[in-house]
């Protein structure tokens, strides 16, 4: 009996999302002002390798006067056509002022073995900036992320309680173009271009606890940012998940899985020739709820979060985050390595 079945989830994996994986990863967070938290999704729990199809969607909106901070007015949550028509702009509080962050990644999972394993993500996005009614947006591919993780902890045959704990580490690459100017001739900032151009590295630990049909998952990232050839670079960060989750067994085929979920980040913000700038830091709790559905070898993704906290110095109040996305888990019955 596996954690799954203890939990009456189907035993093909996945909890892609209620355990949220974190791991920070990432790529910047939804990549730029995502700094410190990269949203990974969920690790799979049954040994399973995957391939999965994920949208990533961050606002900071938050400027008083706003009505719709989530989705200000004229932002898109799919938008990828390059729009580059004003100077690099200034945060000035304008109510029409915002910042989108979007990214449609492409993750795969492999399993080395039962206990070890291997993940790539290559992530497309679509950073827009709107100040003072000019719009600028940038698309392209980002940095690409690698990372392996160990199953230290596997307590998946109890009746009742079932555990696991995995810890891994991964390097970010330096794949997306980050030297964008707008038509002026002016650079974009760091946190607007597709990449970083900088390789930073990062650990993570995540921890999934089943009782019955409830469970919660904790997890946790450190991020070691490099610089790159312009002395940019983001101040190392942390970023902390907590998910409590339900199961709900629609019929014999599908299953859904509601969940409560928590993230805090944190992350002094841009530094230059190795001194912060005091820019875009990012210190702010995050809540909302989130859904699974899992029909046989398919899961389908849903989650949202919202402000609950942010310091004084938060770079513009986050306004929410958005994710969706789609999985298929393969019927993996061998491993390369026993």
């Amino acid at each position: 009996m596996n954690l799954y079945t203890t939990l009456n989830l189907p035993s093909f994996h996945h909890y892609k999302w209620l355990v949220f994986v974190l791991f920070m990863m990432l790529n910047l967070g939804a990549k730029a002002c995502d700094i410190c938290g990269c949203f990974m999704g969920i690790t799979p729990y049954d040994n399973q390798s995957s391939i999965t199809l994920l949208h990533r969607y961050r606002s900071f909106g938050g400027y008083y006067g706003q009505k719709h901070s989530l989705f200000p007015e004229g932002a898109q949550l799919f938008n990828y056509n390059n729009q580059t028509n004003s100077p690099i702009s200034k945060h000035n509080g304008n109510p029409s002022d915002y910042e989108i962050y979007r990214a449609t990644e492409i993750r795969a999972r492999y399993f080395l073995s039962k206990r070890i394993e291997l993940n790539a993500i290559l992530p497309y996005n679509s950073n827009s900036e709107k100040y003072n009614g000019n719009l600028n947006t940038l698309t392209g591919i980002g940095d690409a992320n690698l990372f392996a993780g160990y199953h230290l902890l596997r307590k998946l045959d109890k009746p009742i309680v079932n555990q696991r704990l995995i810890v891994g580490l991964g390097i970010k690459l330096p794949t997306g173009k980050n030297d964008s100017e707008n038509f002026e001739g002016i650079k974009f900032g760091t946190l607007h271009q597709m990449g970083t151009g900088s390789t930073d590295g990062f650990i993570y630990a995540n921890y999934l606890m089943g009782f019955k049909k409830v469970g919660l998952s904790l997890s946790a990232t450190y991020k070691v940012n490099g610089q790159n050839n312009q002395q940019e670079s983001i101040a190392n960060s942390t970023t902390s998940f907590l998910n409590f989750f339900y199961n709900v067994k629609l019929n014999y085929t599908y299953k859904m899985v509601p969940s409560a979920q928590f993230a805090y980040e944190y992350s002094a913000g841009e530094k230059y020739k190795g001194i912060k700038t005091g820019e875009h830091v990012m210190n702010n709790l995050m809540g909302g709820f989130g859904v699974d559905f899992f029909i046989k070898n398919i899961t389908l993704n849903m989650a949202l979060q919202t402000n609950v906290w942010a310091a004084k110095d938060d770079h513009p109040m986050p306004a929410g985050r958005l994710v969706l996305g789609v999985t298929y888990n393969f019927n993996q019955l061998y491993y390369f390595v026993n």
